[in-house]
């Protein structure tokens, strides 16, 4: 029997969120300091196409209206190739980014990565980024049917009060 097992200690609020430097299902490279002075939703998803990740995925999608009157950014990101993000993103019709974390380098540094065998993939994990730059909320068990919902509620309340 295999059992996963977490990589990297976990972040806490208030911490600097890890920077990361990863491409886009186009091949745009993304920087966490392109976000700066911006919130930034961060999640962690572990495979493109899946049923979990479709629907949280897609309930995103259907909320990025939401998402942006509180000017605020999202990515997901998995260990999937940007081909595999290009097909899945193509698919469903997603208005934000989807990053390739071949190496689950990035998955790691925020706590979100584990090995099931010999393949490393990202937990399901949300990461809300303050304008500063620091982990203002993390989401280590997600649903993803209500997730963007549970989101975009303390995204009001966190962008209300700064």
């Amino acid at each position: 029997m295999i059992f996963p097992f977490s990589l990297k200690a976990e972040l806490s609020l208030n911490d600097p969120a890890p920077n990361f430097e990863l491409f886009d299902q186009n091949g745009n490279k993304h920087k966490l300091t392109d976000y700066n002075g911006e919130w930034l939703v961060l999640y962690f998803y572990p495979k493109d196409d899946t049923p979990g990740c479709t629907t949280e995925a897609c309930s995103f999608r259907d909320d990025i209206y939401k998402i942006r009157e509180l000017k605020t950014n999202i990515v997901g990101i998995s260990t999937d190739d940007k081909e595999s993000h290009e097909k899945f993103s193509k698919k469903y019709s997603l208005p934000f980014d989807l990053l390739s974390d071949k190496d689950a380098v990035v998955a790691k540094s925020y706590g979100s990565a584990f090995k099931i065998g010999p393949f490393t993939m990202a937990k399901r994990h949300t990461f809300i980024i303050s304008p500063e730059g620091k982990i203002a909320m993390i989401y280590r068990k997600v649903n993803p049917s209500t997730h963007s919902n549970e989101v975009i509620g303390k995204l009001k309340i966190l962008t209300l009060s700064n």
